[in-house]
């Protein structure tokens, strides 16, 4: 048991769990006036939702035993038997501090899911819709790619902090829940405005203050590792925010608040499953490269195939993710950490990037499946989507009775 490393992992967990309130704002910050707090009461909900399951069942499925690959048991429900003493993923650290780590993880994951729904589902329907999928997507992942035994783990695909678990399950699962709902009731006739800038811009910075111990926090010491996922994590974010604002400059010729904030958390998204694999070199290119990646992916997404992916959960997460899976494929090096199998692509090594191909592979096909189940049987308790009324007066009204600025009487954007 080491008195740095309990305390460095403690801190990472605060981190982390800093980020889901960050996400609040940065996701409350883009939508219309009449769905801000409807928007940030979704993640506000998630914050006990996922604590609750996890700490009664959700640690013990995702790290306590081992069934398949695919799945642990109940051996530590409730954190029987989770204590101050170090546990099997780490030795350094008391159990508990593993767990709560994790826990955050299991926090914010769910939360990025509801970008893609903004303005138009039933609190009641995504309430019940995250508890299912937390159980039926996300704890199977965090175990086939993390758990003792584990499918992905097994055949060599790697995640140093959460591209397959975190990133690309939520952004295709957000992607899927899109279609089913359907876009928004006048899409195509209605130009959404973003309503509140700061609000984006502060939850943005608190996104990537966290990322750093959600990142070097992975490591599981206050080590040179830790480090080095630290400054991978600060170059792909810089190289994607100035690599976005190159992008508004060329399309409009004027950079945007917006833009840079989006473009630093698409490098976070990039460099997150490579954070303690690949060497720092690449780690500006992984986030140079994201941004036209996701800039144009979401523009196929929206322009193109006309989802309504309303904050762009799947062009940022989805497709940054994946992005992100590949590029620990192709740049990887075991001199970074010995941890992974073999060196990348870039290295003259396919074996990494076949076993980084199956692991994305598996966990696209387990989000859309997983959100199917979920919201068929959600339906069966409540309409996914509200009416058109609700959808016209807004959700903080219809769904909470409460306004985020109450003395606003003008038309909404």
């Amino acid at each position: 048991m080491d008195t740095g490393n309990t305390a460095f992992m403690i801190i990472c967990a605060a981190f982390v769990f800093f980020m889901t309130p960050g996400l609040a704002f940065f996701y409350g910050g883009l939508v219309r006036r009449k769905n801000v707090c409807n928007t940030m009461m979704a993640c506000v909900a998630i914050m006990g939702l996922s604590v609750v399951m996890w700490a009664l069942f959700g640690y013990s499925l995702s790290f306590g035993g081992n069934h398949g690959g695919i799945i642990g048991d109940l051996r530590w429900f409730g954190l029987n038997g989770v204590g101050m003493e170090a546990g099997p993923y780490a030795e350094t650290i008391p159990h508990l501090v593993f767990c709560a780590f994790q826990m955050m993880f299991a926090m914010i994951t769910p939360a990025l899911i509801t970008g893609s729904l903004v303005g138009r589902m039933k609190f009641k329907a995504l309430f019940l819709f995250v508890a299912l999928w937390s159980l039926i997507v996300y704890y199977p992942l965090a175990h086939m790619v993390w758990g003792e035994g584990g499918f992905l783990a097994a055949i060599g695909s790697v995640d140093f902090a959460g591209g397959n678990v975190v990133h690309i399950s939520s952004g295709i699962s957000a992607l899927t829940l899109a279609i089913l709902l359907g876009r928004r009731r006048g899409y195509e006739f209605t130009t959404y405005r973003v309503h509140n800038i700061p609000f984006v811009v502060l939850g943005a910075s608190m996104l990537w203050f966290g990322w750093f111990g959600f990142n070097a926090g992975s490591a599981l010491e206050a080590n040179g590792l830790a480090a080095h996922a630290f400054m991978t994590s600060a170059i792909s974010s810089a190289s994607a925010l100035l690599s976005w604002m190159l992008i508004d400059v060329i399309k409009s010729k004027k950079t945007t608040l917006v833009g840079a904030s989006t473009g630093l958390v698409v490098g976070l998204v990039a460099i997150t499953p490579g954070a303690g694999f690949v060497p720092m070199w690449a780690s500006f290119i992984i986030g140079a490269l994201v941004s036209p990646i996701c800039y144009f992916g979401v523009a196929l997404v929206k322009k193109k195939l006309k989802i309504d992916d309303a904050l762009d959960a799947f062009g940022c997460h989805g497709i940054g993710g994946i992005w992100g899976g590949l590029a620990t494929g192709i740049f990887a090096d075991q001199s970074v950490n010995s941890a992974a199998r073999w060196n990348g692509l870039a290295f003259g090594d396919f074996h990494l990037f076949a076993a980084q191909l199956i692991g994305m592979l598996v966990t696209i096909a387990v989000a859309v499946a997983g959100t199917l189940i979920c919201a068929a049987v959600v339906r069966i308790f409540t309409p996914l989507r509200v009416d058109q009324r609700e959808e016209q007066i807004g959700l903080d009204i219809s769904q909470h009775g409460e306004s985020a600025y109450p003395s606003f009487n003008g038309l909404d954007q």
